[in-house]
């Protein structure tokens, strides 16, 4: 099988190092994963308008959730046997026509399924990934790697701001069409830009799926990574996913707007991606990841402690998100390190456990909700966290 760098010696420097390149492909992913997260927003809305019992209507957020997993685990690794801007350009069309369908929605299980196959297509964002570390020249792999991670949780935050504030004025279905939209911009802008690059496998499509078990006996590190990375990002969904419940109730009664609003406070973690990736080259993944579960842990005794706080909220949010982002770039910059030739089949291992992390995160999080308040969820952050922390602590 030939080496990733010999595959790329035909792409000139200056399409490697770009910074506008760069730049696109961050603005690229960030675009499609946020589709993931504009119905975190929406939750309050969707409970009225389709007079659902409170609670129910993380259905929607869990089956995006879900989709996500299953893009990232049948999707994604094509981006090793295909030419991957096809690959993406396909994907992103496919994700435009899902999104459309969200907003026609007649009724909740008809948006629902659409929310499957959003997440489905919005696993774009895990091709665009593995493809920018592709493309960097070896030396600034970690500073691309972390610009366009960085560029997904901007899209993450802004997604929530960006939903509540447009379904409390224009109604949730607008912010179907508005992501809709802005994918077609997306998809057009990477159609002239986007260079062409080779696969790295010729590998059938059955073989190609079946060697992410091999790569999972085959390295310890992955293993460890994946199983780190499911209980952060599952404590973390499970409070965006419930977030806008809280809010709803009397202590606050707020709507969605005030959840984009309170995610634009974790800003700051987009901006600590590059430096996440920096330090992890330095001194090593293991303390950034052990680092990341603490602090995930301490977030969630700060939601606990000062639950009817909106100082508390903000800096619980402000700590969480830097905790997350430090921890996924720097179990993902290990990871791409083990296999050059499988960056793509790597990065599905590592997402699709993430993504089904975050399926689990909402599920769990919306029951604890229902049944136990939010001293409910963040009972399940706290666990969630400690059970990362010790395994981290380990590695």
């Amino acid at each position: 099988m030939p080496h990733m760098d010999t595959q790329t010696s035909h792409i000139t420097q200056a399409e490697r190092l770009s910074p506008a390149l760069v730049l696109l492909l961050a603005m690229g992913a960030g675009a499609a994963v946020a589709n993931s997260y504009y119905n975190q927003a929406l939750l309050g809305h969707l409970t009225a308008d389709f007079d659902l019992r409170a609670g129910f209507a993380v259905a929607v957020p869990v089956l995006t959730q879900l989709g996500n997993a299953v893009g990232v685990l049948f999707l994604a690794p094509l981006g090793d046997r295909i030419e991957r801007k096809s690959l993406i350009l396909v994907t992103i069309g496919a994700l435009a026509v899902a999104l459309i369908g969200a907003a026609v929605a007649p009724g909740f299980i008809w948006l629902a399924v659409a929310s499957l196959a959003v997440g489905l297509g919005a696993t774009v964002a895990q091709q665009i990934v593995p493809l920018a570390v592709h493309l960097a020249a070896p030396a600034e792999r970690g500073r691309v790697l972390g610009t366009v991670t960085g560029g997904i949780l901007i899209g993450i935050l802004l997604a929530r701001a960006v939903g509540g504030l447009i379904s409390d004025t224009w109604g949730w279905s607008v912010v179907f069409w508005f992501a809709a939209a802005l994918m077609i911009v997306i998809g057009a802008a990477l159609a002239i830009w986007l260079p062409r690059v080779p696969p790295t496998t010729t590998l059938s499509y059955p073989r190609l799926i079946g060697s992410l078990w091999g790569l999972i006996r085959s390295h310890r590190i992955l293993r460890r990574a994946v199983a780190v990375q499911f209980l952060i990002f599952a404590a973390f969904i499970g409070f965006w996913s419930t977030l806008a419940l809280l809010l709803a109730e009397p202590v606050y009664g707020l709507g969605g707007a005030a959840v984009g609003l309170l995610a634009l406070v974790g800003v700051a973690g987009a901006l600590a991606a590059p430096m996440a990736g920096a330090m992890s080259d330095r001194y090593g993944a293991g303390p950034i990841v052990s680092i990341g579960a603490c602090l995930v842990l301490i977030a969630f005794l700060v939601f606990w402690l000062w639950q009817a706080s909106l100082v508390g909220l903000v800096v619980g949010i402000l700590v969480l998100d830097l905790a997350v982002q430090s921890s996924q770039v720097a179990n993902q910059a290990r990871i791409y390190a083990l296999d050059p030739t499988a960056r793509s089949r790597l990065n599905t291992v590592f997402m699709a456990t993430m993504l089904a992390g975050g399926a689990f995160g909402a599920g769990i999080g919306g029951a604890a909700y229902v049944y136990w308040g939010w001293s409910g969820v963040c009972a399940f952050g706290v666990l969630s966290a400690a059970l990362a922390f010790l395994l981290s602590h380990r590695s």
